[in-house]
């Protein structure tokens, strides 16, 4: 995990910002890591693309400047594509490359080391796009099931082991030349040094995989961060977790807080696991009517979850009971045991059960480090913080420069909050050093 703090950096930057049809909060805090590397936006209507919102996550490695300059210009260079008015898709693509291949133009970005993580949803005519870039990742709860909307590029994926290895590269140590643990990213230009080869055909690339969903009233919310949250929980945990939450009146920006909290190491010596910067946003869905709707959807969700859950344990039980009363018949009947093992009843993958990535499939035991410890197995996750009913602002925030503007968001809990004056929408305004696209 590299180096680490004697104590985690729990003071959290906070913010919240609503209009008929969402009520966003985010919050990220540093942990454990040396320095805080992580950038978001969100953005409730896009300056070129009114009634458009737009939000991301961005979590930077190696330094937080291609993190900083995302947070800041993403959205520009994907509104300004040609093709964005009559193809989003293709636009948030060459929109990451444009962003990409800006930053290799300037010179003191190209020369850094670093590079970032990008995960964007962009919401146009009740149009969903979420376009990814590595391993951070945005999932939504649709009538109270699970939807995950991006997939993780790790090196030891089938499909990013053979663009690598055509590239020119390796993987060692499940690394990109046994250095990088992502195989996209924006920047990280000393890998991306090929110029035989198209910038998506490189060994580690800035093109995103695309997924489009259709917003309908059904949406409950959605969930935006980076791996310092997925590496300790699953999709699906996180999706109850929130739902919970919800359930319980708690607003957005407090539930980040709180999620940042469950994911928490204890200590550094947890092999990375919960130690690492962390960033959330929950994007909640109105559909015009008042928070409270949503929270009843919640509580409705729950409710029909448990049932589920209670009507599977019923099944299971009643059909092991009747496995061993049969096993128990042919021991009577025969002298020799039983060859058949146990039934399999309830196996297979339960109904709301997540799937996510190639790489969520070893997070439940990843999880369950944080669970327990060597010395009785005692229950080891920092507790949950509790909701703070305090006063809710407005507006919106990026780690390093906020991306737009914001109220500043009080609540009871002593963590820091943002404070930026009332402004336009736009966080990255034209003052800042924006590289010209060619």
């Amino acid at each position: 995990m590299g180096q680490s703090l004697s104590e985690p950096e729990t003071s959290k930057q906070s913010a919240f910002c609503q209009n008929d049809y969402y009520k966003v909060g985010s919050s990220c805090m540093q942990g454990w890591r040396m320095h805080m590397e992580d950038s978001h936006t969100h953005i409730l209507s896009l300056p070129d693309d009114p009634g458009t919102s737009f939000f991301a996550v961005y979590d930077g490695h190696g330094g937080a400047k291609v993190a900083e300059y995302a947070g800041k210009h993403l959205h520009k260079y994907i509104t300004r594509r040609p093709e964005y008015g009559s193809d989003v898709k293709h636009a948030l693509q060459q929109g990451f490359l444009d962003l990409d291949e800006a930053m290799l133009n300037n010179e003191a970005l190209r020369e850094q080391m670093s590079g970032s993580t990008a995960v964007v949803v962009l919401i146009k005519d009740n149009r969903l796009y979420c376009a990814n870039a590595g391993d951070s990742r945005a999932i939504a709860c649709v009538d109270g099931h699970l939807d995950v909307l991006s997939f993780d590029h790790k090196p030891t994926n089938e499909k990013e082991r053979e663009r690598i290895s055509s590239a020119g590269g390796y993987v060692e140590y499940n690394r990109v030349n046994g250095y990088l643990a992502l195989s996209r990213a924006l920047g990280d230009f000393g890998l991306k040094r090929n110029t035989e080869i198209l910038p998506s055909e490189q060994m580690v690339t800035a093109y995103p995989d695309v997924e489009e969903r259709e917003v309908t009233e059904s949406w409950d919310f959605l969930v935006i961060a980076c791996d310092g949250i997925w590496d300790v929980l699953s999709s699906q945990a996180v999706l109850e977790f929130v739902q919970a939450e919800i359930a319980q009146g708690i607003y957005p920006q407090q539930i980040c807080e709180n999620l940042m909290m469950r994911c928490l190491a204890p200590d550094c010596q947890m092999g990375g696991i919960g130690g690492d910067n962390m960033t959330v946003i929950v994007v909640c869905f109105l559909h015009g009517q008042p928070y409270e709707e949503l929270i009843n959807r919640c509580k409705e969700g729950i409710a029909k979850r448990q049932a589920r859950s209670k009507k599977r344990r019923s099944h299971s039980n009643r059909s092991h009971e009747s496995e061993v009363e049969e096993q128990t018949a042919k021991s009577h009947s025969s002298p020799s045991p039983a060859s058949e093992g146990p039934g399999k009843a309830g196996n297979g993958r339960l109904e709301d059960d997540s799937s996510g990535s190639e790489s969520e499939r070893s997070e439940d035991a990843q999880a369950s480090l944080l669970a327990t410890t060597s010395n009785g197995g005692k229950k080891n996750i920092a507790e949950d913080t509790l909701s703070s009913n305090g006063e809710q602002a407005t507006e919106i925030s990026s780690t390093s420069e906020q991306t737009t503007a914001m109220k500043s968001v009080d609540n009871s809990s002593s963590k820091q909050k943002q404070e930026l004056p009332d402004s336009t929408i736009d966080s990255a305004d034209d003052t800042s050093d924006e590289i010209d696209l060619k």
